[in-house]
């Protein structure tokens, strides 16, 4: 369950400093194959795209001139200026998710019910080593006074995100057809129907790969990306030099105000298609968690823009003297010596352009999930080395069949090309708005420039953005559907999360009646260890007295585990565990609560009840030292102490004893389990052969202990040999009977399907079936 036991933990490549640029310089060869495919096949399709429609009555030297200087300072001031030098240096590990978890950790924007005061000391809480401004801005306060802003802030940020999700879908069918429409140049031509089945055969392909994991994939790919850009640089230096060199006075803006003049509201509405050459550029920030900023912005500036900037200057130039060619721009304009190995990298390099995307959509999904607004999934975490870098099979094959029924449905990149720019512009235009936040409550800067920054960039993407909803007609509604579909589902689990939550809190086990009962609790404790889990930061669960008041016996030692996303992107192995006591000692009752990041993934390395045992004995060892935890108000569920896993083998007094072999074997230890049980468990390890550490825990023989604290670590340690049981809530989530028809079909209907239909709860945190106890219960809302 702990990722970081057993082996070296996963670096965090945004919280180290490289000693040395080697290192960055890897990652920016990786990155070429991971975040810059997209960006870098957008020539495959941007002039054609463009000129479709109205615009080709209008085709002039001065109308493909000004076609690229639009390019050109289009690609200048959002993905260099923008993204590369502002929105990458909000590094908090990248995305749409990223932007508004740090606003949450900077301002009380944040709707996630379990936040801590102790959270806040996490070394990755606040941002940087900004300087916190004395007191807040009347705009903060006015912000986190209203709720529905804060909701509509979510919403916003939810919008977002389900448009990169909707990215995922669209790139690759634009991309891979864009690519295969080569064939339908050459002499010998390739059908309709022929190049869809080609390209469905390469879709189901590159989806099929995705489960080798982002290192794997980015070795294999960054090669072609290299080989593209230099292919595409060098075949723009050539159209330049043999059709037209004056293409590169049209750098100049003076070409774009004669190109308005020229083309009218035809050449706005043909800003559409000309904003394709910016797709993808939410891929640099979405997959920071994969890189570094330094190794994303070196390969972009010195390397990707300025290869993207000869080609698309070396299409115009070729395209000035050969006006019937636009249709098929890019291909027409390759020398025909050397077609054939252009096309080859040209479809291998689609293949790679639909993995940033994609890789994007999964670290988006993840953010999503961490922070309580997506159905729970599989996080398969493929890096023992880079953090972030994961797969999700769910995702991925519902991004598989969505890619494919887009591409038969439309079968035009033109329309697909209509879908792809909304969406894409529409991510930009949220994260320039959330950069504006950023700038005032993370960086601290004034609200004037805030202000600026959002009226010069909204400005230059409103056009854009306006220009894509003229197409929504034309193939522009496919990502506002998949957006809403993926938005609502969002929505529904964030709320029916949320008021599952509020019910726990409301109906919390008094300590009161606990203290009560004595410690016994009115029933016979049985050697062992009982971890209840539970969404509850603070206070007793309800299910804990359905125990008490049903079952004539219960655990020696008890333990509340709550394990809960915090909105930081990394939490480390020093600060994971939080350990408190609920009730007076002699109860032996614990709360233990594991955070984890939202880019942080859980892995089933059996090592987890052992690291919980040896927190629990430092944190009774520390109480016994250190006079404030032994006050009447940490004894009765208040003071917790934050025990490093990495440390607490050599912290502890604990004597351990640590074999490494495969459980089910016949060097097991055994435990005072029944023989019935012991036989279940070699059936599951059998059918599980899974390699655990199996650590045994001894007292040392210290006559300088206190032998209250003896006792207490005797008790747990005699529970920890009988064995470890695991027990959850197997809750069932209702609407009220006077709830509105609104809220009871969203709850009874929406989020009851969601809960069914998405991977439970003991799944997700990894616990063995073999040792679960699930309580069932209903929730009234």
């Amino acid at each position: 369950m702990e990722p970081e036991s057993g082996l070296p933990p996963p670096r965090n490549p945004s919280q180290l400093s490289w000693p040395n640029l080697s290192r960055n310089l890897l990652l920016a060869y990786q990155s070429l194959g991971v975040v810059y495919g997209d960006l870098s096949t957008s020539p495959l399709y941007v002039y054609s795209s463009a000129f479709s429609g109205r615009l080709d009555e209008k085709e002039s030297e001065e109308t493909i001139l000004g076609a690229f200087s639009l390019i050109f300072w289009t690609l200048t001031l959002i993905p260099l200026l923008k993204y590369i030098f502002i929105v990458l240096s909000a590094d908090d590990n990248g995305g749409t998710f990223a932007l508004y978890s740090l606003l949450c950790r900077h301002a009380k924007f944040s709707l996630l019910p379990n936040q801590q005061a102790a959270d806040e000391e996490l070394s990755t809480y606040k941002y940087g080593n900004a300087v916190h401004a004395v007191g807040s801005s009347p705009f903060k306060r006015f912000l986190e006074k209203h709720k529905k802003l804060r909701t509509v802030l979510l919403v916003v940020v939810l919008f977002g995100a389900c448009m990169v999700i909707g990215d995922g879908v669209l790139t690759p069918a634009i991309s891979v057809l864009s690519s295969v429409s080569g064939l339908q140049v050459t002499e010998n031509k390739l059908t309709d129907g022929e190049l869809l089945i080609l390209a469905c055969v390469i879709l189901v392909g590159l989806f099929a790969l995705q489960h080798f994991g982002t290192h794997k994939v980015a070795v294999m790919f960054a090669p072609i990306i290299i080989i593209w850009l230099i292919s595409i640089f060098a075949v723009g230096l050539y159209n330049v030099i043999h059709w037209n060199p004056k293409v590169i006075s049209a750098i100049s803006p003076l070409y774009i105000i004669k190109y308005f003049r020229e083309t009218g509201k035809t050449g706005w509405i043909s800003l559409g298609g000309l904003l394709l050459c910016i797709t993808g550029t939410e891929a640099m920030f979405a997959d920071l968690g994969h890189f570094t900023a330094l190794s994303i912005r070196l390969a972009f500036t010195f390397f990707v823009y300025p290869c993207l900037v000869v080609q698309y200057m070396g299409q115009a130039a070729y395209l000035s003297k050969n006006l019937d060619k636009i249709p098929n721009s890019f291909y027409d304009s390759i020398p025909e010596p050397v077609f054939w190995p252009v096309f080859v990298v040209a479809t291998l390099s689609a293949i790679v352009g639909s993995q940033a995307i994609i890789t994007a959509t999964f670290s988006i999904v993840k953010q999503c999930h961490s922070l309580g607004c997506f159905p729970r999934v599989k996080v398969v975490h493929t890096s023992r080395h880079i953090y972030g870098q994961i797969y999700i099979p769910e995702i991925n094959w519902i991004l598989m069949i969505l890619t494919l029924a887009i591409t038969i449905g439309f079968q035009d990149t033109t329309l697909i090309g209509n879908a792809y720019g909304l969406a894409c512009m529409t991510v930009m235009f949220i994260t320039t708005f959330l950069m504006a936040l950023i700038i005032i409550f993370v960086w601290y800067k004034s609200i004037f420039l805030a202000g600026a920054f959002l009226l010069f960039f909204l400005a230059i993407e409103g056009v854009y953005l306006s220009a894509a909803f003229i197409k929504v007609p034309q193939g522009g509604w496919v990502p506002l559907v998949l957006s809403s579909v993926f938005m609502v589902v969002m929505y529904i689990w964030h709320y029916g999360t949320r008021k599952k939550y509020n019910f726990d809190l409301h109906n919390k086990v008094s300590l009161r009646w606990l203290l009560g009962l004595g410690p016994s609790l009115g029933i016979v404790r049985v050697p062992g260890i009982g971890l209840i889990y539970s969404e509850l930061a603070t206070g007793v669960p309800a299910i804990f007295s359905h125990f008490v008041t049903n079952l004539p016996a219960f655990h020696k030692v008890l333990v509340f585990v709550c394990v809960k996303s915090v909105p930081v992107p990394y939490v480390s192995p020093e600060e994971r565990f939080l350990i408190g006591r609920v009730c007076p000692r002699p109860y032996r009752m614990y709360r233990c609560i594991v955070r984890y990041g939202y880019k942080d993934v859980q892995r089933d390395d059996g090592d987890f009840e052992n690291q919980l045992i040896q927190s629990i004995a430092e944190f009774i060892q520390m109480e016994a030292e250190e006079p404030q935890f032994s006050s009447s108000e940490s004894s009765l569920d208040g003071r917790m102490a934050v025990i490093s896993t990495r440390n607490v083998e050599s912290n502890t007094n604990l004597i351990i004893s640590v074999q490494e072999e495969d459980i089910g074997s016949s060097s097991s230890i055994q435990s005072s389990k029944s023989l019935t049980l012991q036989s279940l468990q070699s059936v599951f390890d059998e059918d599980n052969p899974v390699r655990r550490r199996q650590v045994r825990f001894q007292l040392p023989s210290d006559p300088g202990m206190d032998p209250a604290v003896r006792e207490e670590l005797m008790d747990l340690i005699q529970a920890k040999e009988a064995g470890i049981a695991y027990i959850m809530g197997h809750s069932y989530v209702k609407a009220r009977r006077s709830s509105s028809f609104v809220k009871r079909f969203m709850i009874d209907i929406l989020y009851s399907f969601l809960r069914k239909n998405c991977r439970g709860p003991s799944v997700a945190l990894n616990i063995p079936h073999i040792s679960l106890i699930e309580v069932g219960m209903i929730y009234y809302v």
